[in-house]
């Protein structure tokens, strides 16, 4: 009897074959998320510059900054939750062009004031970059390539943080500190125009029916997040126990509270508060908190002691950054290779948790008549624990979300990272300033290390205990 017949072969390979994914979302995605980190971070450097040719006072100029850092964390869980309703590309289209807008305004700028309304403009639209960027990958590219793609957001993001100081010195030595903000500029014009083959590669998304944007919510949030984000950024200023902070971090409470009160009320929150119950998705959103404490810190702080305790140059000084930030380059992209081979990803973000409190507590090796040779280690580890968590956290995260809410995700995860950001530098600098009343400089530091490694252990703790501990499987693309 004659056996089954054997069914024909597929005509052609690529019938079969999984299309290729589209690079041109990525490079321009990549390109935005590159040039907000490389704003926060250049932007400092040129405030001595901007403050003579302005002629500004000491707190306007600070503003510089802070207006931007402000509006950027207030409205990045924003843009998140606008981008699910009226469409991601729209979003992030709108938040590019508010940035190229608002950079431009800031290179012509005739006044510190205008100056501080363009970087607050900016930072909104720095918000709507990161949170719709991060969805619009989430939802364009699958498995490896979703892995990848993440990973590359967090190295660029991770570049643009660590070249920021850098390109901004070299604009204002060769020119002056109006081309730091036309760069970004030209940058987000280049974005807009590959904006229309975003659009074509961005497959449908299903949108909450009859969902609008929940305004209520969205103004309560921005008064919470405007309230304790000012209460931060002054509190070093005006003393942590001062009328006016207490108020502020008073006014954030109930402002949160409140918050809370009306989205339990509404049909399509902005924050869907069952998003907050899943213990994985909370557990990842915690991880880039701890690298705010145990990396942002020493990004911030750790040149001022090369300068200050060691006696090194600014560019020496410079120079040794480069270990702690030279693991940005090459271990995120690292370990999406790694999950791509079968390692848990869970593994990697443990092994991240466990770098930055065995970094932060080693780099207390640090004294005043210590080698390069000494400390090298230590500040690449700390980079590594920053670095292997970098981009591969927000995949995991939004994978664990209803692909219509990727946007409401990212924007709260963002939001988290941000936020902790500000706050770790600012309780950084408050404890350092603090501790030098009564011991010098170099011991403060160490004690200050010491802190920052015991907050990382601490929610090292917490992530494991929220994601189940050991890895058992295979992590998701």
């Amino acid at each position: 009897m004659p056996g089954p017949q054997t069914p024909p072969l597929a005509p052609t390979a690529p019938d079969t074959a999984p299309p290729e994914p589209p690079w041109l979302p990525l490079a321009a995605i990549l390109l935005a998320v590159f040039v907000v980190p490389m704003s926060i971070s250049g932007t400092a450097v040129a405030l001595p510059g901007i403050g003579a040719d302005l002629d500004a006072g000491a707190a306007p100029l600070q503003w510089v900054v802070n207006a931007f850092n402000v509006a950027f964390a207030c409205c990045t869980l924003v843009w998140g939750s606008v981008a699910d309703i009226v469409g991601r590309v729209r979003a992030f289209t709108t938040g590019a062009a508010l940035y190229a807008a608002a950079s431009l305004a800031s290179a012509l700028a005739s006044d510190v004031l205008l100056l501080d309304a363009a970087r607050a403009l900016a930072g909104i639209g720095g918000a709507a970059i990161f949170s719709c960027g991060a969805a619009i990958l989430s939802t364009v590219y699958e498995g490896p390539a979703r892995a990848k793609a993440f990973a590359l957001f967090g190295t660029v993001a991770g570049v643009g943080v660590a070249v920021g100081p850098s390109l901004s010195g070299a604009l204002l030595q060769s020119v002056n500190w109006r081309w730091v903000f036309a760069v970004h500029a030209v940058a987000l014009a280049a974005v807009l125009v590959a904006v229309p083959a975003v659009a074509r590669s961005l497959p449908a998304t299903p949108r909450p029916a009859g969902a609008r944007v929940d305004i209520p919510g969205s103004a309560v949030f921005v008064i919470a997040m405007v309230l304790l984000t000012t209460a931060i950024v002054q509190g070093s200023q005006w003393g942590w126990g001062s009328a006016g902070v207490l108020g502020l971090f008073a006014g954030a409470a109930a402002a949160l509270a409140a918050f809370a009160a009306v989205e339990k009320r509404r049909a399509h929150p902005m924050l869907d508060l069952g998003l907050l119950r899943d213990r994985r998705f909370l557990g990842l959103c915690l991880v880039p908190v701890a690298g705010s404490f145990g990396f942002v810190t020493m990004l911030t702080y750790l040149p001022s002691y090369l300068t200050e305790v060691t006696g090194r140059g600014t560019g020496a000084a410079g120079l040794l950054m480069v270990l702690l930030t030279a693991p940005m380059l090459v271990f995120p992209l690292l370990a999406a290779k790694l999950v791509a081979r079968g390692v848990p990803a869970l593994t990697l973000i443990y092994a991240s948790l466990a770098a930055l409190v065995v970094g932060d507590a080693a780099l207390t090796v640090f004294g005043p008549d210590v080698s390069v040779a000494v400390v090298a280690l230590p500040m690449i580890v700390t980079g590594a624990g920053m670095a292997l968590a970098a981009g591969l956290v927000d995949g995991q995260a939004l994978a664990l979300v209803d692909p219509a809410k990727a946007g409401m995700a990212a924007g709260f995860l963002n939001t988290l990272r941000l936020g902790s950001e500000a706050v770790a530098v600012a309780l950084y600098g408050s404890v350092l300033t603090t501790l030098t009343v009564s011991r010098s400089y170099d011991d403060a530091f160490h004690l200050v290390l010491w802190g920052m490694a015991g907050v990382c252990l601490v929610l090292g703790v917490i992530v494991f205990a929220l994601l189940g501990g050991r890895p058992r499987n295979r992590a998701r693309g």
